[in-house]
């Protein structure tokens, strides 16, 4: 009888390892649908529903109107003191009109 070369060797081995591997791959499959089939499904997480928070809503829409009034309050005394500044601008320039002309 005649020696397999090296060569036929390893194309030998190639041949069973696919063979073993795809035993093993079958294997597990089997494995873990035997394992799903034992566990119970998972519940459903249902969202837990909140009862509406009427004082929330209210409490949240005064602090919105409150707000709003403070804002416009500071809106209103910005506006009075940028009048003013623009008075006594005005009367200053007046003033300094009056004492370059030697009044």
């Amino acid at each position: 009888m005649t020696e397999p070369t090296p060569l036929a060797k390893a194309e030998a081995a190639v041949r069973e390892a696919s063979a073993n591997t795809a035993d093993v791959a079958q294997i597990v499959a089997v494995v873990l649908a035997a394992q799903q089939a034992a566990q119970p499904p998972a519940p459903v997480a249902q969202q837990a529903t909140q009862p509406f928070d009427t004082r929330k809503w209210l409490t949240i829409g005064g602090l919105g109107i409150a707000g709003g009034l403070v804002a416009s309050l500071f809106a209103v005394a910005v506006a009075i003191g940028a009048v003013s500044v623009a008075i006594l601008a005005l009367v200053l320039r007046s003033i300094w009109h009056d004492v370059q002309r030697g009044r």
